[in-house]
């Protein structure tokens, strides 16, 4: 596989979810790429019961308001699971100034066939790769056309798969599966999430998921809560984009093998962590 550049990190595209005004404005100067909603709910809270997994209650006055918050981010909104209100959500989004919008939980190409007609090329299009069934047939999904992006979803993925994290998935071959195929594909791929540089409340070094990305080739990702709680200002949170970038870059000019050290001791914290849960007998936060 051919390395990324040197400049990997200045384009990686960040996302932030929030329905917070002021927070999306502060993302938006801070050169955060998309900023928007969440207002998947169908079948979430079953799929995620007794995780600990944030559910987001945002809905349409959240994003009217974070659209107005924002001058250069693209707006985005993750819509429910095809539905009976699918084409409702996606004109809504629509008229309220939704640039990119995410479709979750799909199993299957003609699922995404769908939720491609009903955009009708008005916005970009990602779909989120997170249910096992849809890992599967991930070769015929990519054969639809009018896909923009292919997102791998970790927390979900994990559920599906029966291991104890998402860091053993990140740090899997069926990642690396995912992400060859997309690659082959020539489509854009985003994984998971980041939080801030030298996090040292996470469970696992948040360096060592930064290098991932250049080894996976992806493209974007989430910026995640730790990204977001730890930071009390706007400067901060500047700052903690730009470190986040810097870092995208130092590791995409690292050699793959390097990268791929850093990938073998990612796989190595997360078989101690899932070893301390058993031990304890309780999720480690």
């Amino acid at each position: 596989m051919e390395l990324p550049t040197a400049r990997f990190g200045d384009t990686f595209c960040l996302t932030l979810i929030t329905n917070d005004a002021a927070l999306a404005a502060t993302a938006d100067r801070a050169g955060v790429n998309r900023i928007g909603i969440d207002l998947e709910y169908l079948g979430k809270a079953e799929r995620q019961a007794g995780q600990h997994m944030r559910f987001s209650r945002h809905d349409w006055d959240d994003l009217a308001r974070v659209s107005r918050s924002v001058d250069h981010a693209d707006v985005f909104v993750r819509i429910n699971p095809i539905h009976a209100g699918t084409e409702l959500e996606i004109e809504t989004a629509l008229e309220l100034g939704t640039k990119v919008l995410m479709l979750p939980s799909f199993r299957a190409a003609d699922e995404a066939a769908t939720f491609v007609r009903a955009v009708r090329g008005r916005a970009y299009v990602s779909v989120l790769v997170e249910l096992a069934p849809a890992a599967v047939r991930i070769r015929e999904i990519l054969e639809v056309r009018g896909i923009d992006e292919v997102m791998i979803g970790l927390n979900d993925l994990y559920l599906q798969l029966g291991v104890a994290n998402h860091f053993e998935v990140l740090a899997s071959p069926l990642t690396d599966m995912l992400a060859a195929e997309v690659r082959r594909k020539g489509i854009p791929l985003a994984v998971g999430g980041v939080g801030r540089v030298g996090d040292t409340a996470m469970p696992v070094p948040t360096d060592l998921v930064y290098a991932q990305y250049p080894r996976l080739g992806a493209t974007g990702a989430w910026l995640g809560r730790s990204f977001t709680n730890a930071t009390s200002s706007p400067c901060d949170f500047t700052a903690s984009v730009l470190a986040c970038r810097h870092r995208l870059n130092e590791w995409a000019a690292a050699p793959m093998e390097d990268l791929e050290r850093a990938r073998v001791e990612l796989a190595r914290h997360a078989g101690e962590w899932r070893h301390a849960e058993k031990r304890t007998g309780s999720p480690i936060a």
